[in-house]
């Protein structure tokens, strides 16, 4: 771990125990994960408020060994079939006008899961259209038809993240490719241009300014239109080290530049996530 002490920027406000615990009730009685829950989240709380919440499908094992996730590794589970159902049903009981649906990347599967996203979008459309679904998905191993098949359940937005910036793909992300996650988001814009593409970074790993204006450039390039921004923080000692907490005026210097870079709505503070504000994303394009 980093010998750098937290700054009081990072300090998150008291949470009502009572509203998250209500939350996760809801969510272990239905054996489901979220995001918020597993990741512990320091949003977790405002976005249960603006009625948004991010589920976890595929279970809670990784293919994958990223340097900065906490997700774990091991033996990957069994798809429960019955997951979409009881995703939609969630999203009903606790009054969601905003689903967020991301996974753990499952390479073992022939699709990397894309007909769980399909099923799940669908589901939750079906028990009330208008609610709005973002869907965070891994790159499928650059598989053309399996993202297609998530498009061809229409969610609002495909988010993909890229994480960082290109040279330090091979120190965090040794089993994803650069160009291909930039790929993911330029052909979702080509075969559903409707569908609003988004992307997230997180700063502190060692990241170079003139790197991150390139990689703003980069998703412009490739179609795409939202961007979230937040601080890396260091899981363990056995992850990616941390090499700076970057201060707040730095964010605020990013989302400008981003912003002036051509991307449409960009989110950026040291406690910003990939589904933080999403609602606020999505409603300010109408």
């Amino acid at each position: 771990m980093a010998d750098l002490r937290k700054p009081s920027w990072l300090r998150v406000k008291k949470q009502d125990r009572h509203k998250l615990t209500e939350v996760n009730n809801l969510i272990d009685s239905l054996h489901l994960n979220t995001v918020c829950k597993e990741a512990n989240c320091p949003n977790r709380l405002e976005c249960f408020g603006k009625k948004t919440a991010t589920f976890m499908i595929l279970g809670r094992i990784c293919t994958r060994n990223c340097k900065f996730c906490n997700v774990s590794g091991g033996t990957v589970e069994d798809v429960d079939l019955k997951e979409p159902a009881k995703v939609a049903e969630a999203v009903a009981k606790l009054g969601l006008a905003h689903a967020v649906i991301t996974s753990v990347t499952r390479d073992d599967l022939p699709d990397g899961g894309a007909f769980q996203f399909h099923n799940v979008i669908k589901a939750i459309k079906n028990v009330n259209p208008e609610i709005v679904v973002e869907v965070l998905i891994p790159d499928f191993q650059g598989n053309l038809e399996a993202l297609h098949h998530v498009l061809d359940a229409n969610p609002d937005i495909l988010n993909h993240n890229v994480e960082t910036v290109k040279r330090l793909y091979d120190d965090i992300r040794p089993e994803a490719n650069y160009r291909q996650s930039l790929d993911v988001l330029k052909n979702s814009k080509k075969y559903a241009p409707k569908i609003y593409t988004k992307s997230g970074i997180m700063l502190g790993i060692g990241e170079m300014q003139e790197e991150v204006f390139e990689l703003f450039n980069d998703l412009v390039d490739n179609n795409c239109d939202f961007l979230t921004i937040g601080q890396y923080l260091q899981p363990s000692k056995e992850h990616f080290p941390l090499q700076e907490y970057v201060h707040p005026d730095v964010f605020k210097l990013y989302k400008e530049k981003a912003l002036s870079s051509g991307l449409k709505y960009v989110a950026s503070d040291p406690l910003v996530r990939s589904s933080y504000n999403a609602k606020e994303f999505f409603e300010s394009m109408k």
